[in-house]
């Protein structure tokens, strides 16, 4: 394939199918409550490359399932969607799945089997990195090894390389960080990453931290940019030497004003329209602008409530992605819902 048709964004990473209770409080130890279900497709990296897609940006997204009806399902959606996927079909897996239980608050339990995901195998998901491809996007919902061989491709093709550490890996080295150009912890990852680094320093909650100080803890990961998602408190970006088109080393993003019902996959949103508008830019934009965009459509997809099942236009079901899309990453936004499987 040539490079004028590699995609712009390419993201590896993670299917899983989530199964969806709703009820109005969870059950104790021994009780059987009556809820409401719903089923869809899920899972970071699918999620994320959804996202991506809804922005009007070529994407190819790489996982794994398993040879069973639920991989039909998974390959189904994404036709339906629209979205150039690479399946590995791991024969001695299950396709992965997840158990959600969310009550009348909006809390929720969550058991996952990431199943065929820690079959992907390294080097067949990095054969699909193509030369021409300017952002590569991966998570820790597979193993690590792959994460490496994905960010070393990246490297190799001149893509930006970009890890959402999530859900933070015992396994994560210094070595394979040295791959990163962009990573993107929450708050929590941000702590535990650091403890992997065997920095000492109490960062559970950087949003109370001086900007010069953070500043410092993040250079300790020696990832050229790090940008630490906050929640409520929005978000942190810290740049090494190259500040990628922006005025300041570093610098906070105030949250966008909206009336959130559901932050469930808010953090895949973010992550899927970063790329996007990444790989959208001109060469020299600002960074700064991106993150804006990614804001925005983060906060957006929070605004529509992804686990009612009763409802006619909950797009998916428990997997559903609200996302903004806008068709130039910082004009105006709309939000669309996923189509519906059938």
């Amino acid at each position: 394939m040539s490079d004028q048709t590699a995609p712009a964004v390419t993201i590896i990473g993670s299917y899983v199918q989530d199964h969806c209770w709703v009820t109005d409080r969870f059950p104790v130890v021994g009780e059987t409550r009556v809820g409401h279900f719903s089923t869809g497709p899920g899972g970071k990296g699918f999620n994320q490359a959804v996202a991506c897609h809804r922005q009007g940006v070529a994407t190819r997204f790489v996982g794994a399932v398993g040879a069973d009806l639920l991989a039909d399902t998974a390959r189904q959606f994404a036709g339906e969607v629209g979205l150039d996927c690479h399946w590995q079909t791991v024969a001695d897996r299950p396709t992965a799945t997840a158990s959600i239980i969310v009550d009348a608050a909006g809390r929720n339990l969550i058991v996952v089997d990431l199943a065929a995901n820690q079959g992907l195998d390294a080097t067949a998901v990095a054969a699909q990195i193509e030369t021409g491809t300017r952002v590569v996007l991966t998570q820790l919902e597979t193993p690590v090894a792959v994460a490496a061989a994905v960010l070393g491709r990246a490297r190799q093709v001149g893509a930006l390389a970009f890890l959402n550490p999530a859900p933070l890996h015992p396994e994560l080295t210094p070595e394979v960080l040295a791959l990163v150009d962009l990573i993107t912890p929450n708050e929590t990852e941000f702590a535990l990453l650091l403890g992997l680094l065997g920095v000492p320093d109490d960062v559970s909650r950087p949003w109370e931290i001086d900007d010069l100080d953070l500043h410092a803890l993040c250079r300790t990961t020696g990832v050229p940019t790090v940008l630490i998602t906050l929640g409520e408190h929005g978000c942190f970006v810290s740049h090494g030497r190259d500040h990628r088109g922006d005025n300041a080393p570093y610098y906070r993003l105030a949250p966008e004003s909206v009336r959130a019902i559901d932050t469930t996959g808010a953090g895949d949103a973010f992550s899927g329209a970063l790329s996007a508008a990444l790989a959208f830019a001109e060469p020299g934009a600002s960074f700064r602008d991106a993150v804006v965009h990614a804001n925005r459509v983060a906060a957006m997809s929070t605004e529509q409530n992804r686990h009612r099942a009763s409802d006619a236009d909950a797009g998916a079901g428990a997997g559903a992605i609200w996302v903004a899309r806008c068709t130039r990453p910082g004009r105006v936004l709309r939000v669309l819902a996923p189509d519906r499987p059938r």
